[in-house]
């Protein structure tokens, strides 16, 4: 990749909670090209080539995914075109382009058992369709040569799109009481930061003497990137509910996930280690309450 005074960054799913920040939290490290599924549709393989080979940017950073996890279980292909085969396409020409290629992934690759925080060596054991496909993601962009960061996230909310914490909001005008799950684990992460930590990430290849695509290749590999701390869903409401300042807050009744099925088995223990991410950029996200906290003020 030739070092260029203005790189260009090309950013997907721009309307996503998380491309929404992205768009954003990258300005000053290059020209932004963000893109919607209008103007990149990612079950197009013929258009993500040809788009890509337009702009031969210097960084792609890739949100977009199939995130209906039930819908997922009876639209295998669907999520398949999204979740794997946009993913290998987007590295095949990333390795032609010698840009950096950052995707995310999620914890459900791993199979929720234990207590533990898994880190990014742990075994990987998809319990679902969409935690399959996201796997097979992965291993696409590994498999291609690629310079890549692939972050896994989880529990991702913000103030726009279909997200946990808006539907407790919406819920807590409409009901009295709310049985939410309380037997699964996890650390619900903001969406803005992720951006924000994305693009600290970036910045510092940005700011390498040896040049950024060097950089990206000492610094391929998968890392966790999830808030601090771990709640309950449970928790996570009546966070919400106190933080938000919510006037006639709902009763919170904690259930287990047997009293509320879903056609995709979610993982009961969703936590991941951040050391890596910390020990390789010196990068440490918030407290999951800290995060919340700073969402809901800027509403």
């Amino acid at each position: 990749m030739t070092e260029r005074a203005q790189r260009t960054i090309l950013v997907t799913g721009v309307n996503g909670q998380v491309g929404f920040e992205l768009r954003r939290s990258l300005q000053g490290l290059g020209r932004i090209v963000a893109l919607d599924r209008a103007a990149l549709d990612l079950a197009d393989p013929a258009g993500i080539r040809a788009c890509l080979q337009s702009l031969k940017p210097d960084v792609i950073v890739n949100p977009a995914a199939y995130t209906a996890v039930d819908q997922a279980e009876s639209d295998g292909a669907a999520a398949r075109a999204i979740n794997v085969h946009a993913p290998a396409v987007l590295a095949e020409e990333a390795k032609r382009l010698d840009a950096l290629l950052v995707h995310y992934s999620t914890d459900y690759v791993f199979d929720g058992a234990g207590t533990h925080a898994f880190r990014e060596d742990d075994a990987t054991d998809p319990q679902n369709a969409y935690g399959a496909t996201k796997l097979e993601g992965e291993q696409a962009i590994a498999a291609s040569g690629a310079s890549h960061l692939v972050f896994r996230t989880s529990w991702v909310y913000g103030l726009r799109g279909r997200n946990f914490l808006l539907t407790m909001l919406k819920l807590a005008r409409e009901r009295d009481e709310l049985r939410v799950v309380a037997d699964q684990i996890g650390a619900p992460t903001w969406s803005a930061t992720i951006a924000m930590l994305t693009a600290s990430v970036i910045a510092q290849g940005v700011a390498n003497e040896a040049g950024l695509a060097d950089w990206a290749r000492e610094k391929s590999g998968i890392y966790h990137l999830t808030a601090g701390g771990s709640t309950s869903w449970a928790g996570f409401a009546d966070a919400i509910f106190a933080d938000a300042q919510v006037e006639r807050a709902p009763r919170v009744i904690p259930i287990p996930s047997s009293e509320y099925p879903t056609p995709a088995r979610r993982p009961l223990n969703s936590r991941l280690d951040g050391a890596k991410l910390a020990r390789v950029f010196g990068l440490v996200a918030p407290d999951w309450r800290e995060a919340l906290a700073l969402c809901l003020a800027s509403r």
